[in-house]
């Protein structure tokens, strides 16, 4: 039997009465449905907007089916929603007093897309007023995400209070972490499940990375795109076919993803995953080279990291790349030493 006060941390009740999921340990969820549809339909009915031609305004939160929930699991918060919302708006045209009415719907808001890419669907009913229509196509639509991204808000702040709670060691943890380790600088936040091949639903987290370069925006740019130059920074068998669409595999099938897209010395955006990643999962890694002066600062975002890789996937970037890129790139200075 351990010593008291010796045993696992986690299991240590450090100054609470009660002992309750000591230092954000255990799982624990809580469902947001309830508390979701009320401030749904705070912030989207009232919605107004108004031009030269006239004015619409978001009427009644006609449907709001789906569900929402937040988890803490060791100090992180997951969250999950899925909502199909209908509203109505009305409008009235200046110049005449008509008036008009019609539909938004949203079939599909969840943790899955980004708000920016959400569908907003805007229907007006039979008759003349399309200029309303396409008052709300517009303005409408844009004041629609605008409440979607403020529930957002809400939902990972106002009704979280309490989900993480403070351990005699640490401070209470925020959504979003940020920290320095020497030329380094992190943003890691917990973002949306994603589905696994077999329709598991894993949480993910976003990795921000930021990187100084001793080299021409031209030279790191051709060591992330040139095969050769590949190999020689991994010190391993490569596939690079560096063209949209085009598959690339490194350090002998440890990385291999695809290129979405590619811009020349500015910008690589590709799907990328770990071979010890859950099956057919990848993330997204986009790459941007920003010349400063003489040196190049890379930008790096990697979004769909699973949480239990976060960390060898920050180590994966920062040992395997940055590093040995650095190492590599003194020597491409000075072509001499590359042979």
């Amino acid at each position: 039997m351990a010593k008291w006060g010796h045993g696992d941390p986690r299991w240590i009740v450090e100054e609470r009465a009660d002992g309750t999921n000591v230092n954000n340990w255990h799982w624990t969820e809580r469902d947001a449905t309830n508390w979701s549809k009320g401030k749904l339909r705070e912030l989207l009915v009232g919605v107004m907007v108004e031009n030269e031609v006239g004015s619409c305004e978001i009427s009644d939160l006609k449907q709001v089916e789906g569900e929402a929930s937040c988890s803490s699991r060791k100090g992180k918060l997951i969250f999950f929603y899925e909502w199909n919302i209908k509203l109505s708006w009305k409008g009235t045209v200046k110049e005449s007093g008509a008036k008009h009415r019609g539909s938004v719907e949203i079939p599909h808001l969840s943790e899955e897309n980004e708000v920016d890419d959400t569908e907003v669907n805007v229907s007006k009913k039979k008759g003349d007023g399309d200029s309303l229509k396409d008052l709300m196509k517009t303005a409408g639509v844009a004041k629609v995400r605008e409440a979607l991204e403020d529930y957002l808000t809400a939902l990972k702040t106002e009704f979280t209070t309490g989900m993480i709670l403070p351990t005699k060691t640490a401070p209470p943890q925020e959504l979003t972490a940020k920290r320095k380790l020497s030329e380094h600088t992190f943003q890691d936040s917990v973002t949306p499940m994603v589905l696994d091949v077999v329709g598991v639903r894993i949480p993910t987290v976003t990795i921000h990375m930021r990187e100084i370069f001793d080299t021409a925006v031209e030279e790191l740019y051709s060591i992330f795109t040139t095969k050769d130059l590949v190999q020689k920074f991994s010190k391993s068998s490569a596939v690079i076919e560096a063209e949209k669409g085009g598959k690339f595999q490194m350090f002998d099938g440890t990385v291999t993803g695809e290129y979405l897209e590619l811009l020349s010395n500015k910008r690589i955006v590709m799907k990328w995953r770990c071979k010890s990643w859950p099956e057919e999962h990848y993330a997204t890694v986009a790459l941007s080279f920003v010349p400063v002066a003489e040196q190049t600062e890379l930008q790096l975002n990697c979004k769909g990291v699973p949480v239990c890789k976060e960390e060898s996937t920050r180590q994966c970037w920062e040992k395997q790349h940055f590093e040995e890129i650095k190492r590599f790139a003194v020597a491409f200075g000075n072509p001499e030493q590359l042979n």
